[in-house]
C-alpha cells in the first residue's frame, strides 16, 4: 500500500493518493488532475474512487474532470446532493481499494456533509484518517461557511454538530492513528492551524484546543467562534461550482491561454470591461505598469488574494505575466474558480510601450528614506489587525489589505501618505487597488516592516484605550 500527501503551498491544500494492489483512490484533488493520472500510471494502477471530504469553499476540486477522464466514481458523505453523478455514502459504509478498506465516518459540523475516511489495511488495522476540514493539526474547521446553503442553519448549530462529531466519532478512535487533514497553516478554513501537515490523533488530543476532554459544548462553541473573520467573498462561489459542476479545465485553459497584441489587449479591456491583472514581481510593477491594472504577484499568496480582492469569479481578466508563466498563472486562477481569463499581453510591458501606449508607476522609497521623512506624515499599515496590534509604527493607521474594498473611505484623500506591509508584497497590491480608483497620493515603503525594523523608527505595540 502507498499513501502520499500531495501538498500545494500556495493554497495550503493537501490531496492524498492511495494505491493498493493495482487500484488507486484520490482524496480531495485539485483542479489540475493530470498529475494524479500520471501518478497512477506510474504504479500501473487504475483510479477507482475519488473521495471528497465535503464541498470545498476555498478551491475548486478536480473531482468532475478526474472522473470523466478515468471513469472513477465520486464519493461524498451522507446528505451530499450533487449536480452530477456521485455516490452519497452512508455513515460507516466501506469501499475497497485493492486490499485496503476505506470507511466513511460522517462528521457534520464544518459543513453538513463533512465526512472523514478511516484507512484500514489488509490485516484490519486502522492506519490513519483523512480528516478533511473536520480536524486540522492544531485546529478544527470553521462552522460558518455552509450556513447560507440551508435554511435555518446557523454557525452556532454547525458548531454544536462539530462538537458532537469530534467527541462521538473522532476522539474515541485509537491514539496511534495518523491524522491527514485537507489544509495547513495559511488556509482561511481555520484560524489556528499548525505548519505541520500530519500528526497522531493522540498528540492532537493533548495539544489541540478543540479536543480538550473537559470542554463543554458551550465552551467549545465560544472558543471556536471567537475571532472568526468574514470568509473571503469567493468562497460561496467555489462551493456552488463544486456542488453543481463546472466547465472542464482543458476548455478553460484553451480559451485563456491566448496571446494578445497590445492593440488587441487594449481593445478587449475596453469592450469587455476586463480587469487587467499584473502578476509580475512587485518591484517590476512599481517601476512601470499599465494604467488602472491591479497587481497580485504570482510569487506570493496569489490565488487566495485574487479570490479575496477581486471577489467575483466571473470577472473577465486580462493578464500581464512573466514570460513563460502564462499557463501557470491561468492554472492557479482556476484553482479558486476564476475561469474567465481572456488572454495575456504577448511581449509584456515592453511590447506595450513599443506600441506607443503609456505606462504608470507607484512612488516607492527605501526604509532609510522612510525613516528620514515619515515624521509629521500619515502612515498606513496594510497588514492584518493582529500584526498591527503586535507591532506598529507609532501613530500608524491600520487599513488591512484583506478588507480594503470595504474601507476605501478611510484612505487619506488629500495629503501624501506612506503605506507599508510586512515585506513589500501586500502594500503594492494595496497601492495598486487605490491607484486604479484614482488615488495617486500614496508612497510605498519597500521591504515593509522587515525593513523598517532595521532603522531607528520607533515601534510600539497597540495599547487598548482605557474605559
Amino acid at each position: 500500500m502507498k499513501l502520499e500527501q500531495i501538498y500545494t503551498g500556495c493554497i495550503a491544500h493537501a490531496a492524498y493518493y492511495l494505491e493498493s494492489n493495482g487500484e488507486a483512490a484520490i482524496f480531495d484533488p485539485l483542479r489540475e488532475v493530470q498529475p494524479y493520472i500520471d501518478r497512477a500510471t506510474k504504479d500501473n494502477a487504475k483510479i477507482k474512487y475519488i473521495f471528497e471530504t465535503h464541498f470545498h469553499a476555498d478551491f475548486v476540486s478536480g473531482h468532475i474532470d478526474l472522473s470523466k477522464k478515468t471513469g472513477a466514481e465520486i464519493v461524498f458523505g451522507p446528505t451530499a446532493k450533487c449536480g452530477y453523478d456521485c455516490i452519497s455514502a452512508e455513515d460507516n459504509q466501506e469501499f475497497k481499494v485493492g486490499n485496503y478498506t476505506i470507511k466513511t465516518i460522517w462528521t457534520p459540523g464544518h459543513t453538513l456533509e463533512s465526512t472523514c475516511y478511516l484507512l484500514i489495511d489488509e490485516n484490519g488495522k486502522q492506519h490513519g484518517i483523512i480528516s478533511g476540514d473536520t480536524l486540522f493539526i492544531g485546529d478544527v474547521g470553521r462552522p460558518d461557511l455552509a450556513q447560507k446553503l440551508v435554511e435555518d442553519l446557523t454557525q452556532d448549530k454547525l458548531a454544536g454538530y462539530l462538537f458532537d462529531s469530534l467527541r462521538n466519532k473522532i476522539m474515541p478512535l485509537s491514539d496511534d492513528l495518523i491524522v491527514y487533514p485537507n489544509h495547513g497553516a495559511g488556509s482561511a478554513c481555520g484560524k489556528n492551524m499548525s505548519k505541520e501537515t500530519t500528526d497522531t490523533l493522540g498528540n492532537q488530543k493533548k495539544t489541540n484546543y478543540a479536543l480538550r476532554a473537559d470542554m463543554t459544548k458551550e465552551e467549545f462553541k465560544a472558543e471556536l467562534l471567537d475571532g472568526l473573520t468574514p470568509p473571503p467573498a469567493y468562497f460561496p462561489q467555489n462551493v456552488l461550482m463544486n456542488i453543481q459542476g463546472y466547465e472542464s479545465l482543458d476548455s478553460v485553459m484553451t480559451k485563456a491561454n491566448t496571446p494578445l497584441s497590445p492593440k488587441e489587449f487594449e481593445a478587449i479591456a475596453n469592450e469587455k470591461e476586463a480587469l487587467v491583472l499584473d502578476v509580475r514581481h512587485e518591484n517590476d510593477f512599481v517601476k512601470e505598469h499599465i494604467p488602472s491594472s491591479i497587481f497580485i504577484g504570482l510569487h506570493g499568496g496569489f490565488a487566495p488574494w485574487v479570490g479575496a480582492l477581486i471577489m467575483d469569479t466571473k470577472q473577465p481578466l486580462l493578464l500581464i505575466t512573466p514570460k513563460g508563466l502564462e499557463e501557470e498563472t491561468i492554472m492557479r486562477l482556476t484553482r479558486v474558480g476564476f475561469d474567465h481569463a481572456i488572454g495575456y499581453l504577448e511581449g509584456g510591458i515592453e511590447a506595450w510601450k513599443a506600441a506607443g501606449f503609456e505606462t504608470d508607476s507607484i512612488q516607492s522609497v527605501t526604509q532609510e528614506e522612510f525613516a528620514d521623512n515619515y515624521e509629521n506624515s500619515i502612515v498606513v499599515d496594510a497588514r492584518k489587525e493582529s500584526e498591527y496590534i503586535a507591532e506598529q509604527v507609532k501613530g500608524a493607521l491600520n487599513i488591512p489589505l484583506d478588507h480594503i474594498n470595504n474601507h476605501i473611505a478611510e484612505v487619506p484623500k488629500e495629503d501624501s501618505f506612506y503605506v507599508h506591509c510586512a515585506g513589500g508584497y501586500r502594500s503594492v497590491i494595496w497601492a495598486s487597488i487605490l491607484k486604479a480608483r484614482g488615488y495617486h497620493n500614496m508612497i510605498n515603503v519597500e521591504k515593509g516592516m522587515a525593513g523598517i525594523r532595521e532603522t531607528k523608527v520607533p515601534l510600539t505595540a497597540f495599547v487598548c484605550p482605557s474605559t
